[in-house]
């Protein structure tokens, strides 16, 4: 697709694996997380990593974990269903929390990339399936947190990908057409959105899905992020 002759005038960002390093954030941070909810029980951590895939020995969670494009609150229902005397509710509460402050990574040092987009007229927005005040902390973390005019987490009262809604409570909230806009991530279940509130959609390789999974829901695949601006004309 030729993104020049596209004529966009907003792009709506994921989070995980889009802007942050998928693994260099949540890895070290979901070992933290199974020992603190799970306890010293090696069966209940066991378990607990089963159901949200994640390896124990490497650290490092599936490509088909639900962590990867998952809510908060999908998460904690999974965590109650093998931990016992707790509840959605509250687990959904302390990972709401323990997120907000965790030690973020991101791809590439973004300023630089979405300052250039921005300098090109882009107006520039978020929808994760995280919760939204963490979204806002990871990007005040990161030093961009200025950048968006618009941040959507699944909390936010529009919905969660792969519905299109939140997308375009997005571009409604950012003052764009959702035809006139691109979701940019690293999953089918952000395509699927972007498809789903009409918008142009491209991927991006930073996450753990690769480019035969997504292509098929992408009007362009690119390695990264730091190839946006190139791909839609910005000058340098």
């Amino acid at each position: 697709m030729d993104l020049k002759a596209a004529g966009l005038q907003g792009i709506i960002f994921d989070k995980d694996g889009t802007l942050l390093d998928f693994h260099g954030t949540w890895s070290a941070f979901a070992a933290a997380t199974i020992g603190t909810f799970a306890g010293p029980d090696p069966d209940a951590r066991a378990a607990l990593a089963a159901v949200w895939e994640f390896d124990l020995a490497t650290g490092r969670f599936a490509d088909t974990s639900p962590a990867v494009a998952g809510t908060n609150r999908e998460l904690a229902e999974l965590a109650a269903g093998v931990l016992p005397d707790t509840t959605p509710d509250l687990l959904e509460g302390r990972l709401a929390e323990a997120v907000t402050e965790a030690p973020v990574v991101g791809v590439l040092p973004l300023r630089p990339v979405l300052g250039r987009l921005a300098s090109g007229g882009l107006k520039l927005g978020i929808m994760t399936n995280d919760a939204e005040t963490a979204a806002r902390a990871h990007m005040q973390a990161l030093d961009v947190g200025d950048m968006f005019a618009a941040v959507l987490g699944s909390d936010s009262g529009a919905g969660a990908k792969p519905s299109g809604a939140p997308l375009r409570e997005a571009a409604r909230r950012m003052g764009v057409t959702p035809d006139r806009c691109a979701m940019v991530g690293d999953s089918t279940h952000d395509l699927r959105a972007g498809r789903d509130a009409g918008m142009v959609t491209i991927a991006v390789l930073t996450g753990t899905a690769d480019a035969e999974t997504l292509a098929p829901w992408a009007d362009l695949v690119l390695p990264s992020v730091a190839d946006l601006p190139d791909a839609l004309g910005v000058p340098a």
